[in-house]
């Protein structure tokens, strides 16, 4: 199950930085963040989104950007197959919908966006975002440190999903969870998600019936505890060898 480890090449570094500034919200030199930047555009809104609802689907027109302010939001690609891939698990900060910026605002959504998690999100109409970046270069350098972080946070789930087996999948999911959601205490990292067995399910492609049986095996092992839906890893490192 060689590999496991690949997504978690990140992990140390995101634990030490708790606490400090996010890639996504280095300060320009007035001070302003991404966040501050998109709420102060014409036609900027907030957006509660529940768990398990969808946020946009593919198809649907590509009119504004969208910066989670809370929760966390999967984006996957649906297939003419009907099969529905993982392609990102967006975190706190996290930009995505940004299509229109790049093809114009009347395209199409290309992907399928979930809640994964109960949201918050700040919302600005694509045509905003683009005056922005036009009156002001700060703005687009924002959007790229933006635009990034997404391009790591997708190569995390395609590396997550190379993994033929379902055991190595799913070690390396939770690993990257680690990394993205973890919140380190006595007992190891817990994953600050509400992970059902059903969306872990979906999130990499596998059954809830497997995934169940794959956990209990890691808890059984003495690798993780499940506690209210919260995953605590004890020790990462000892999760990603014992399954490397």
């Amino acid at each position: 199950m060689g590999g496991v480890s690949s997504g978690f090449s990140r992990y140390s570094s995101k634990i030490h930085n708790q606490g400090g500034a996010s890639s996504l919200s280095v300060n320009t030199p007035l001070e302003r963040t991404l966040l501050d930047e998109i709420r102060a555009m014409d036609g900027s809104n907030t957006e509660i989104v529940d768990r398990s609802k969808t946020i946009f689907f593919p198809g649907d027109p590509a009119e504004k950007v969208y910066l989670i302010r809370r929760g966390a939001v999967r984006l996957s690609r649906v297939y003419e197959s009907g099969e529905e891939i993982t392609v990102a698990l967006l975190r706190e900060n996290s930009l995505f919908g940004v299509l229109s910026l790049l093809t114009g605002h009347r395209s199409d959504r290309f992907y399928h966006a979930v809640a994964f998690t109960k949201v918050e999100l700040v919302t600005a109409p694509a045509t905003s975002v683009k005056n922005a970046i036009e009156e002001d270069t700060r703005v687009g350098l924002l959007l790229l440190q933006g635009l990034s972080s997404r391009i790591l946070q997708t190569e995390s789930m395609i590396e997550t999903l190379t993994h033929r087996d379902m055991s190595s999948r799913l070690v390396s999911f939770l690993l990257v969870l680690c990394r993205d959601f973890g919140v380190p205490g006595d007992k190891g990292i817990t994953i600050d998600l509400r992970l059902s067995h059903q969306s872990i399910a979906e999130a990499i492609g596998s059954t809830r019936v497997t995934i169940t049986r794959l956990l209990g095996d890691l808890r059984n092992a003495g690798l993780l505890q499940i506690d209210r839906k919260k995953i605590t890893v004890f020790d990462p490192i000892a999760l990603s060898k014992r399954f490397s």
